[in-house]
């Protein structure tokens, strides 16, 4: 039976880069308890006063994670992926630690290939994922684009023509074009879960959901 990891435990963050340090800070800003982790001194004093807890820690040796007790964490992130070799010995060590949930920072297909082995229950591309984004938004379809493993995405835009003005079941936008319209935002107003009879305006912005190739098409339509 997997290990259930409660939604408020805390985290274990090894890294203060910009990587780390945004997932750190962000972690600070959901009221997370986080433990931050780096071998430089400067970097770990600048962040002493962001976040709950910040070390500084050889984290390729394992004595020194078990001397900053990361074995009690259950969620940790390992946000050195730069340093692959130092990536991959720091996600070994909390593997032995038997720390339930390990994400870990990925700069290439091969260097997550070698985490997932080792023991990474995550693996992360941000570059590779930020590029893919950045792709999709300088067209200006798209206002944000999320895509998730299994090419379902996620898409703010400006509506089509074809939707604007009518009721979502009216125009059809799920059976001609293979898309739903999640929820709708309108100038002044807070963001609304679309239903079969909700108009979209000429002011509203949508978010819309299916397969990359679904979004592509449905954003391409005339505006």
């Amino acid at each position: 039976m997997v290990e259930r990891i409660r939604s408020d435990a805390p985290v274990l963050v090894i890294g203060l880069g910009r990587f780390g340090a945004a997932c750190a800070g962000e972690l600070d800003r959901l009221d997370r308890e986080v433990l931050a982790v780096d071998g430089n001194l400067d970097l770990v004093q600048k962040w002493s006063e962001r976040v709950t807890h910040a070390v500084q820690a050889d984290a390729r040796n394992i004595d020194a994670l078990r001397q900053i007790g990361a074995q009690d964490f259950q969620v940790a992130v390992v946000a050195v992926g730069s340093l692959i070799e130092a990536s991959v010995l720091i996600t070994a060590n909390l593997v032995d630690l038997k720390v339930p949930q390990i994400w870990a920072k990925a700069v290439s297909q091969s260097h997550g290939k070698i985490l997932a082995r080792v023991g990474a229950n995550h693996v992360i591309y941000p570059e590779a994922e930020a590029g893919e984004r950045v792709a999709h938004l300088v067209s200006g379809r798209m206002l944000d684009f999320i895509r998730f493993d299994d090419d379902f995405v996620l898409a703010k835009m400006y509506p089509p023509k074809l939707v604007r003005g009518v009721g979502l079941n009216e125009s059809g936008v799920r059976t001609k074009y293979n898309v739903t319209v999640v929820g709708v935002k309108s100038p002044g107003r807070p963001f609304r879960y679309a239903e079969a009879n909700t108009i979209v305006t000429n002011h509203d912005l949508i978010i819309v959901s299916g397969t990359n190739s679904d979004i592509e098409r449905f954003a391409a339509l005339d505006r």
